[in-house]
């Protein structure tokens, strides 16, 4: 079984800038940051490196322990499961504001829990010029050791947290009882589709446990959520993300930001769940983010989440996929689903890994040709100007996705409709449906034309 990396969580009291510290100690900017305090909700691990030790930065909520709605609540529960599963904890303070009373609730709750929690370095942020070192003396009065002046802005003092961190996981966690492997056949699998469809709650469900928020509030989730979890003995990367919307409808605000690596999740996933409501069925704007991961070159599988409530039934299921067959040149698979009820949680998983092989298989150059020639025998190329399309050889030379060459005796005779027939019947063949594919009509002696799976084009006919 893979070992897994130590984990930093980093927590504090809202807005004193953890997103912004763990994006500048990871060296980018996986983490959504925004003037608007309590952008970040659930927890998000991110991959870090330093001097040679790799270990997961857990960005968390902001936690201010006054707060007592539901949604706060959660935030909670989120950093403690975060502090229970740390190795270390990195706790953020605000040089700038002082010592508040926040801060020495949370320094409690970290002291109290020292002899079963994690140890805890503290980071005085905000500190953007050498002269305001001397101000985060007062730390010292949380009983947590000395502050470390920091920048997340600017960089300042950013190393040596670094340097302090490496320092203490060596003591806590030794290398070689951590570090893990992540090799190649680590499936990536990004679950995207509109606001409030019950992404988190499907996520949730994957993974056996509450790892995200889940609210009746629409855009609880502002981030994408990396998780990692075994299926059948293989490892798998769940990407939960924030709803999407059009961007018009989100420009200026802190879902713009949320909206973009939601997109960028599906950029370099293998394979994208669209989730739906089951009971408003497949609608135009969950084509539209099919199309977009679609576009990406990502496997596709499409999903009816709630099918326990409503009157969803068979027909509506049927209207479903005729429907997305009819939008969506890929032609993927439609499942239902039920997070709450947990109905085929498990077939979904495993028929994402099954999309994630068939998009990187490669198929053997025999077992094409016989499928050139069966395809001639069910319906005879085209004839233009009175000669007729030959084709002689198709071979797959790529994979992620698949790209296969056909040789023929003119491109120009292959029309647009057979170019189509083609490429449906390679789907249903070779199963797949819902995998982007590229397909290069070749002369011999040169010359090629690409007939490729442009998942914004409707199909024709």
């Amino acid at each position: 079984m893979a070992e897994r990396f130590p984990r930093v969580a980093v927590v504090g009291y809202p807005n004193v800038g953890k997103s912004t510290l763990v994006n500048r100690l990871a060296g980018g900017r996986e983490a959504v940051v925004h003037e608007e305090s309590g952008v970040t909700r659930d927890r998000k691990e991110i991959d870090a490196d330093w001097n040679g030790r790799a270990f997961l930065l857990v960005d968390t909520g902001g936690v201010d322990l006054a707060e007592a709605d539901d949604l706060a609540r959660s935030v909670q529960g989120q950093a403690r499961q975060a502090l229970a599963e740390a190795d270390l904890a990195v706790l953020v303070v605000d040089a700038r504001a002082g010592l508040r009373p926040g801060d020495e609730e949370l320094a409690d709750v970290l002291r109290r829990s020292s002899g079963n929690g994690p140890p805890v370095l503290v980071a005085a942020n905000k500190v953007d010029d050498v002269r305001a070192v001397p101000h985060t003396a007062e730390f010292h009065g949380l009983g947590l050791g000395e502050p470390i002046p920091v920048s997340a802005t600017q960089g300042l003092g950013t190393g040596d947290l670094l340097d302090r961190v490496v320092a203490r996981l060596a003591e806590v966690a030794p290398e070689d009882e951590a570090g893990r492997a992540t090799g190649s056949d680590e499936v990536r699998l990004a679950v995207i589709g509109r606001p409030n469809v019950g992404k988190s709650s499907l996520v949730n469900a994957f993974l056996g446990s509450e790892r995200v928020i889940v609210s009746e509030r629409a855009g609880t989730t502002r981030d994408a959520i990396d998780t990692r979890l075994e299926v059948e003995g293989r490892p798998m990367l769940l990407v939960d993300t924030a709803g999407l919307r059009r961007r018009t409808k989100v420009a200026g605000s802190v879902d713009y930001y949320a909206q973009l690596r939601s997109e960028r999740a599906a950029e370099r996933a293998d394979v994208a769940l669209v989730v739906c409501d089951a009971r408003e069925g497949v609608t135009s704007e969950d084509l539209r983010i099919a199309e977009l991961a679609m576009r990406s070159e990502c496997a596709t599988l499409v999903a009816l989440n709630k099918w326990d409530l409503g009157a969803a039934g068979e027909e509506q299921l049927i209207d479903a996929r005729e429907r997305v067959a009819a939008r969506l040149r890929l032609r993927p698979r439609v499942l239902t689903a039920s997070a709450l009820a947990g109905r085929n949680v498990r077939r979904i998983l495993l028929e994402c890994l099954g999309l994630a092989d068939r998009a990187a298989q490669r198929l053997p150059t025999p077992d094409l040709n016989r499928f050139l020639s069966d395809l001639q025998a069910v319906r005879e190329p085209p004839a233009v100007r009175g000669r007729r399309l030959r084709m002689l050889y198709m071979t797959q030379y790529e994979v992620r996705p698949p790209r296969f060459a056909i040789q023929v005796s003119d491109r120009s005779r292959v029309t647009r409709d057979y170019a189509f027939f083609i490429e449906n019947r390679l789907r249903e063949r070779y199963r797949l449906e819902g995998v982007p594919l590229v397909i290069d009509f070749r002369e011999r002696g040169g010359g090629e034309r690409r007939s490729r799976a442009r998942p914004q084009a409707a199909r024709s006919g």
